[in-house]
């Protein structure tokens, strides 16, 4: 069977030009899709079994691979890499996708690249649709023409492409000695009519899984615990033997390694995420931490990885809760959470930080709390950070006004109102979009507090019964409940502090 090679990033990543994090496992569960239903066998990195570098297996992939469809989302530089050794191996079957934020750098302005619309945590499932069949269409079109659209091979026609060593012991074919011709006039050499044979990858009868088959993610409310999105797909792991990259099952791939001598390669990469998500859903994080440490080990560079590692550290709350909260802080450290652009990683530092506030009552730690989040806000310009960071404004608030600093507490009570009118200019006109029911559910559950926290209960009650209809489980709505009342409660103090520290001719003129 053919075989497709997706070279992409896995979990959210974050796109530094505007500060969106998408769901990269979102774009794959559609892609991957497309290419089975257009008759081939899909595979990404992470999906490979392997003992040791993922560097090998990874080259054999793009020199191989039938098709190769690399997304450029985030401008993910390993994937514009990946793009780029692919582009030289082979002239031909190469797909470019991109979310349709993603803007054009010049040396791919000239190249075709296939837009989706991406949500963030999700895609909709109308566009869902939409990408799909028109993912599908392309690559039977693609596989069917055989043209050349490597830009490599195009502007330097007179390239022979590369071929591999052809069994073991065999001698790699050598490739051609320069042609006395200067550049740029044309090489007079045509393509070879055979490329490198296929990779022969065995396609089981469990990838024909629906999306309903699918495990969905539980979300969490006002925190940056939400469990991961599951990595949708079924996986198709691969290990090395004789430098030739081979079908196996996962189980198999797990039992019987690599070449004589070596090691198993063990689960994939992908199948280490969603056990770990699964552990994170079900609230186990001690064993969520233990999976996210050894994907570490694999990938240490990985911010996602490193993000979800620092989550699961501080929730298991082991050996304490604050001996926790500090190896979390030294895990995040690593991406440079004092100036990062990364919203996702500015929201965990701003977690972290009321987390340790919430055991040590520091005021330093609420405002390098309140400072993460309003970086992470004014960045991504999102509900998420906003809603904390209005709430975090209101506590500190109310710390100064019970230590008398009236003006301090003024300030903040002012930001956060200010903060709040934002995040329903920012949430809003999301309800127009095309997500699930527990989505929609967070964005009024956002919209409502928002509401209640300006005052203006009817607002915050129309948003409230459009949640209510939605029928979401009891503790989400208990949740949400909760979070306003003591939002309210907040405020009916400051109130009261002011009222009671106000002088009499204030008063006097109010009456």
């Amino acid at each position: 069977m053919a075989s497709c090679f997706v070279v992409q990033g896995f979990g959210k990543k974050t796109d530094f030009t505007d500060g969106r994090v998408l769901d990269l496992d979102a774009s794959y569960a559609i892609i991957k899709d497309a290419v089975t239903a257009a008759g081939l066998a899909c595979i990404r990195a992470d999906e490979i079994a392997h003992s040791g570098s993922i560097d090998v297996p990874m080259y054999q992939q793009l020199l191989h691979a039938d098709l190769v469809i690399a997304d450029l989302s985030t401008y993910n530089v390993n994937a514009a890499f990946e793009l780029g050794v692919r582009y030289a191996l082979r002239p031909r079957a190469t797909i470019i996708v991109a979310e349709d934020g993603f803007k054009n750098p010049f040396d791919v302005g000239h190249l075709v690249i296939r837009r989706y619309k991406h949500l963030g945590e999700d895609i909709g499932v109308k566009e869902a649709k939409r990408f799909r069949e028109e993912l599908k269409q392309a690559i039977a079109a693609i596989l069917a023409r055989g043209e050349t659209d490597s830009p490599v091979y195009t502007f330097l026609p007179g390239l022979i492409p590369p071929c591999a060593e052809r069994g073991p012991g065999a001698p790699p074919v050598p490739f051609p000695a320069p042609l006395p011709v200067p550049f740029p006039a044309p090489l007079p050499v045509p393509f070879p009519a055979p490329l490198p044979e296929p990779l022969p990858l065995a396609l089981p009868a469990s990838l024909g899984a629906t999306p309903a088959d699918r495990p969905t993610a539980a979300a969490v409310p006002f925190t940056v615990d939400q469990a991961m999105a599951g990595t949708a797909g079924i996986d198709l792991p691969i290990v090395q033997r004789d430098g030739v990259v081979a079908p196996a099952t996962l189980a198999a791939a797990a039992t019987e390694g690599g070449a004589p001598g070596e090691p198993a390669a063990g689960p994939t990469a992908k199948a280490r995420v969603e056990e770990a998500q699964a552990k994170m859903r079900c609230g186990d994080f001690v064993a969520a931490r233990a999976l996210w440490r050894e994907l570490r080990a694999q990938r240490p560079n990985d911010s996602f990885v490193i993000q979800q590692l620092a989550l699961a550290t501080y929730k298991a709350r082991q050996p304490t809760a604050e001996a926790a909260l500090a190896e979390a802080k030294a895990i995040l450290r690593v991406l440079q959470p004092e100036s990062t652009n990364d919203p996702e990683t500015l929201g965990l530092w701003g977690a972290i930080y009321k987390r340790q506030w919430d055991i040590t009552r520091r005021i330093a730690d609420l405002n390098e709390s309140i400072a993460a989040y309003g970086r992470g806000f004014y960045l991504k310009q999102d509900y998420y950070n906003g809603i904390n960071l209005a709430f975090l404004l209101e506590l500190r608030a109310l710390t100064a006004w019970r230590v008398g600093e009236r003006d301090e507490g003024v300030t903040d009570s002012v930001l956060a109102r200010r903060i709040r009118r934002e995040v329903i200019s920012y949430a809003e006109p999301l309800l127009a979009r095309d997500y699930a029911d527990e989505k929609r559910y967070w964005i009024l559950a956002t919209l409502c507090e928002a509401a209640a926290g300006l005052g203006d209960e009817a607002a915050a009650g129309r948003w409230a019964a459009a949640a209510r209809a939605l029928a979401m489980p009891d503790w989400m709505t208990q949740s949400t409940r909760l979070q306003i009342e003591k939002l309210l409660d907040m405020q009916a103090e400051v109130a009261r502090l002011s009222a009671a520290s106000a002088p009499r001719s204030e008063i006097a003129g109010s009456a």
